[in-house]
């Protein structure tokens, strides 16, 4: 088995004196999917914004690339950033810029490339999520399915060696969801990234996932491969298995 590209360790994230991830550890591996789930508010998403440490955590270690993150200062960590994309749940598409100028954000900010080259890297980019003919529509102007792979385009503008996705699927149909589902597995082969992600949706995780990392009551109560998972006889994780949600 291949070295964990992320690795956590007794990690405790507070929000003033509540507890909301209680002594966690989890190592993600490279060119992997792993989906993180769990009920609402059981702390899926703080786990994501103290691993990206856009909430710093209370304690623990948080290593990444092989390096320590929780005591970096601000120009290394923007070092390890840059190879980190992130796809939002709403995709956080800037309404007042077409979508070549939203993907163009990341080029023009962490690189000194051309606009010639710029542009070159936007359309392979928008090429491989299937919108190249979005190239100069607005958000407003895309479904919602469009306005995610927009988004996602964005998100490997850098060429990213992890993918952060946080509830891809949320608000699509079941059909434009599987498409994006299968996009995602395209990337990760293309470009040979490590992708997490946050989802309760029990067909997505079927489609996608390799390992996952159940959460509840602040605490990781089950991680491994997916058929495991499957066979699993922890209750919280069978149930979700076979009525696909949360009780």
């Amino acid at each position: 088995m291949k070295d964990p590209i992320i690795t956590v360790r007794n990690l405790v994230a507070r929000y003033g004196d509540k507890v909301v991830l209680d002594n966690v550890s989890l190592d993600i591996y490279p060119q992997e999917v792993t989906v993180i789930l769990g009920g609402s508010g059981c702390g899926k998403t703080t786990l994501i914004k103290n691993i990206l440490r856009l909430h710093q955590p209370y304690s623990g270690s948080v290593t990444i690339f092989g390096e320590e993150i929780t005591e970096m200062d601000d120009t290394e960590f923007k070092k390890i950033l840059k190879r980190i994309g992130m796809l939002f749940q709403n995709g956080a598409l800037l309404n007042s810029l077409d979508i070549f100028e939203n993907i163009s954000i990341p080029l023009e900010q962490h690189t000194e490339l051309s606009a010639a080259i710029i542009e070159r890297i936007i359309k392979v980019k928008l090429s491989l999520v299937n919108l190249s003919e979005a190239i100069y529509l607005t958000p407003s102007e895309l479904s919602g399915g469009m306005r995610k792979r927009a988004a996602l385009a964005r998100a490997i503008a850098l060429d990213p060696e992890i993918l952060v996705c946080d509830e891809p699927s949320a608000g699509l149909d079941p059909l434009t969801s599987a498409s994006l589902d299968e996009l995602i597995l395209k990337l990760k082969a293309l470009l040979k990234m490590t992708i997490i992600i946050v989802t309760h949706e029990l067909a997505s995780i079927h489609r996608i996932a390799d390992r996952l990392i159940f959460l509840d009551n602040n605490q990781i109560i089950f991680m491994g491969t997916l058929q495991e998972a499957k066979q699993s006889t922890i209750p919280e994780v069978e149930t979700f298995f076979r009525v696909g949600r949360f009780d």
